[in-house]
């Protein structure tokens, strides 16, 4: 699989890399296609993209950083049902005819991105060519993430899914130091901060992280992946399948 591509930002007409795996992935011609409607944006950390109830009219696809989908509470409150790094984008309700979001896209790292109009992505997602086949097949990874964080939010003790969480974003961004607040993690798992404290403070006297300053380093990524639930391993797994294309 080709993970990059070189083309024009044509905003700026400035050379740009495409490092998203699935943008990265088409054929030439496909390609070709939706790049005189590719722009590249920034993204901070804790920006939404999306919030649940938006009209979708564009598509984001991540070249770096990483993504959460958020499913948010009358009373303000989050869970993390879905991560979308370079191997994905979001958006995809466009492409379904719905045109609006039922979650929220949030920035949970500082992420680069490709957006592009859902109507020239669904033009070519129609033509029947590897792009369709991309996104449907992407569909189902996301299908199988949020079906796995129900299962994992519901059966599975704090500190598995802390473990759980931690090895999916390092997996994703290729690092074993993350930066990232409790506050930031509460969010993710739909704990309150003093949970996120207690569970990380049990892992740092087990010795399999270094916790400080929202800097979160893996002592022992072994470790790690013996105390994190069967979910991780599964959905990585699945992951693995759709990115060997």
């Amino acid at each position: 699989m080709v993970y990059s591509q070189t083309a024009k930002d044509v905003t700026t007409s400035d050379p740009i890399r495409v490092e998203n795996r699935l943008l990265a992935a088409l054929p030439h011609a496909e390609f070709e296609r939706l790049l005189p409607y590719m722009k590249v944006v920034h993204s901070r950390q804790g920006k939404s993209i999306y919030e649940p109830g938006d009209r979708v009219d564009n598509l984001y696809f991540p070249n770096d950083g990483m993504l959460s989908l958020l499913s948010v509470n009358q009373d303000g409150t989050t869970i993390e049902i879905g991560m979308v790094g370079n191997e994905g984008v979001v958006g995809l309700s466009y492409i379904l005819q719905l045109k609006t979001t039922p979650y929220e896209v949030m920035t949970q790292l500082p992420s680069t991105m490709i957006k592009i109009k859902g109507e020239f992505v669904t033009a070519e997602f129609k033509r029947d060519g590897m792009l369709n086949s991309l996104l449907l097949r992407y569909m189902h990874l996301l299908l199988t993430q949020i079906s796995q964080s129900v299962v994992c939010n519901r059966f599975h003790p704090i500190e598995k899914r802390l473990c759980r969480w931690l090895l999916t974003a390092s997996y994703r961004l290729k690092t074993d130091t993350l930066h990232l607040t409790q506050e930031i993690i509460g969010h993710m798992l739909g704990v309150p901060r003093t949970g996120v404290t207690m569970a990380a403070v049990s892992l740092q006297r087990a010795g399999l992280i270094r916790y400080s300053r929202g800097k979160i380093e893996f002592v022992d990524r072994k470790a790690i992946e013996a105390a994190s639930c069967e979910c991780y391993q599964i959905v990585i797994e699945e992951m693995e399948r759709f990115l060997d294309i």
